[in-house]
């Protein structure tokens, strides 16, 4: 297990405020329709929703019936209907149907859309274009920040990683400041601000502009797999917002339960930052003690026995329900693992991550994708490849893209397009001239596709300097014999000892110095944009160095892995990190982000 650390580490501030805030908001723009209505929910809102106001809490405030967006809905004979709809292009075209249909049959309804987290100018647009403008009204609901654990809150906006990075569109880098804005009038200041990186840059001077009035430096950590169980639990059954749904191979049911995973659970607080391998051994010695504690019975007067029913049962039932799905989900874990070749393929990672055996981790690779495991870790591994090699030669470039291509299907040229616009995947060489085999698909798409397939060819990559910067910060342990996973040494232990998170280290480095004195060719290798700001009317409060309650923003996604290794650096410098990004990611969701349509 991992080490305790120092043990006046501060408590996290009060994030139930939050959900406070944002509830009576939800309430106050849902009463500004009185009487019933039906009530559209988008589907991307439906669980942060649960987080904050139950259908319970709904129809205490006249919401009738309720319905997913994009599913047609059954006759309704309600007069009013009120839209919870993210700012999409997509969304204001379904409204606008639903309101144009009531139109051609004559029916009269009072239509009200509420935007989260808020409108956009282009939303209003389609709405004009579509006829409709002036039959609804627009309101927003700034719900910026949903607490999904005592020290981890999201903004839960997966595709600020795709628009941001991959697409450039700046619509988030608002909601991002007005995020922080909200924080640092609840929380009080913060009494050092560091950043790197355009994207963070932009969003701490908008939040500075609105307190007045790009890049990810880190792909190789979401690319790896993950291997603390928390992690695991998110790339094998998706953690969203929060909760899990474990199938009947975890309960051993024929019947779904879904969890809530956070510091509340005893159980899983104590495994969620530990590597795995710790944690078939922490269970079992936690099934002995709960058994102990049921043997108290015996032997006990009827006084003893009623004070340990009224006192005790309740919640050794609860910790014995909670162990025992916990011990399903890392069965369930092992099996998936073991089919899918789990130690061969970290053991790929590691070649990759240190520089050896390249030509070994390439075929494996090949393999990967003749044998059609997954095209997603197929995807995932080829991007590993190039960001730490810093491209691939033009040769196995091709190679392994018509592989992808003949083995996935030829809809998924696009797909390298857009990894390649990223940076994520990318030939060595400067430019590049089409094969047989992407002429002969270009041919199966449309013009527009084929147009950004041209472009994608006449661009140049995005070149990743993932060894250069591995060295500087020595993000590539050395140690003699095995690593220690059980007592771990330092954040490693969350990729086996293999690798640090480059955004951990980074955030341990400036920490240390209180700046970025002495990483100017760090900074130089992520392409500067970093910053340093000290609020000294707050730096001169005796008692703001013994709170150090630091908030670590990520923009674009963050991992369960990069959550563990900070909570670990908290622990050993007597400090507390609280989390917030724009949404949990992994490796799977950022490929996903990269194959799917932009709509």
């Amino acid at each position: 297990m991992a080490a305790a650390g120092r043990r006046d580490v501060p408590e996290p501030p009060d994030f139930g405020i939050l959900k406070r805030l944002a509830r009576d908001q939800l309430i106050y723009l849902l009463e500004q329709l009185p009487g019933k209505k039906d009530l559209f929910i988008e589907a991307d809102l439906m669980s942060p929703l649960d987080r904050i106001a139950n259908v319970s809490i709904l129809k205490q405030h006249e919401v009738d019936k309720l319905y997913k967006v994009e599913t047609r809905p059954a006759p309704s004979t309600s007069d009013q209907f009120c839209f919870l709809v993210r700012p999409r292009i997509r969304t204001m075209r379904y409204i606008a149907d639903i309101v144009n249909a009531d139109k051609m049959s004559g029916r009269s309804r009072k239509y009200k859309i509420i935007f989260s987290p808020q409108k956009f100018y282009a939303c209003e647009m389609v709405l004009e274009e579509e006829g409709v403008f002036g039959d609804v009204t627009c309101d927003e609901w700034s719900f910026y920040l949903l607490p999904l654990d005592e020290d981890i809150i999201s903004m839960e906006l997966p595709e600020f990683f795709r628009d941001y990075f991959l697409e450039g569109d700046h619509r988030w880098i608002n909601p991002v400041a007005r995020a922080l804005q909200l924080l640092n009038s609840l929380y009080g200041p913060f009494g050092r601000a560091y950043g790197i990186g355009r994207c963070a840059k932009m969003s701490y001077e908008l939040w500075r502009d609105l307190e007045e009035e790009s890049e990810d430096t880190d792909y190789v950590t979401a690319l790896c797999s993950q291997v603390v169980y928390e992690g695991l639990v998110d790339d094998t059954f998706r953690i969203k917002c929060g909760s899990v749904d474990f199938g009947p191979d975890v309960t051993s049911s024929d019947k779904s339960i879904k969890v809530l995973l956070n510091a509340q659970d005893k159980v899983f607080s104590q495994i969620r930052n530990e590597h795995f391998s710790s944690v078939f051994g922490f269970l079992s010695q936690k099934s002995r003690n709960l058994q102990a504690q049921y043997d108290r019975r015996r032997g006990m007067d009827i006084k003893q026995m009623k004070n340990f029913v009224s006192q005790e049962l309740k919640g050794l039932k609860q910790e014995h329900r909670l162990l025992s799905l916990h011990i399903g989900a890392c069965e369930s874990i092992m099996k998936k693992k073991t089919k899918q070749d789990f130690q061969e393929m970290i053991k790929t990672e590691h070649s990759l991550l240190e520089g050896f055996d390249i030509r070994e981790s390439t075929s494996f690779i090949e393999e990967h994708i003749d044998r059609q495991v997954s095209p997603i870790e197929s995807l995932r591994l080829m991007c590993l490849l190039s960001i730490t090699e810093s491209g691939l030669i033009p040769k196995d470039y091709r190679s392994l893209k018509t592989q992808y291509l003949q083995s996935y299907g030829p809809e998924h040229l696009l797909t390298f397009h857009n990894l390649k616009r990223i940076g994520l995947l990318t030939e060595q060489s400067a430019g590049e001239t089409l094969t047989a085999m992407e002429s002969k698909v270009s041919k199966l798409v449309t013009d527009r596709a084929a147009g950004k397939i041209t472009d994608a060819f006449n661009s140049l990559a995005r070149k990743s300097n993932f060894r250069a910067i591995s060295k500087k910060l020595g993000l590539i342990p050395r140690v003699d014999g095995e690593y220690d996973l059980k007592m771990p040494r330092d954040m490693a232990y969350v990729f086996s000892g293999a690798y640090v998170p480059l955004s951990c280290k980074i955030i341990e480095q400036v920490l240390e110095r209180r700046g970025w004195l002495g990483l100017e060719e760090v900074v130089r290798l992520l392409n500067g944009n970093e910053f340093a700001v000290s609020d000294s009317t707050v730096e001169d409060n005796p008692s703001w160095e013994s709170q150090r309650v630091i908030l670590a923003v990520f923009l674009g996604g963050c991992t369960f892995s990069e959550i563990a290794a900070l909570r670990f650096l908290g622990k050993e410098r007597g400090c507390k990190f609280i989390f917030l990004t724009t949404a949990i990611t992994n490796s799977a969701r950022m490929m996903e982000a990269m194959i799917e349509a932009k709509t």
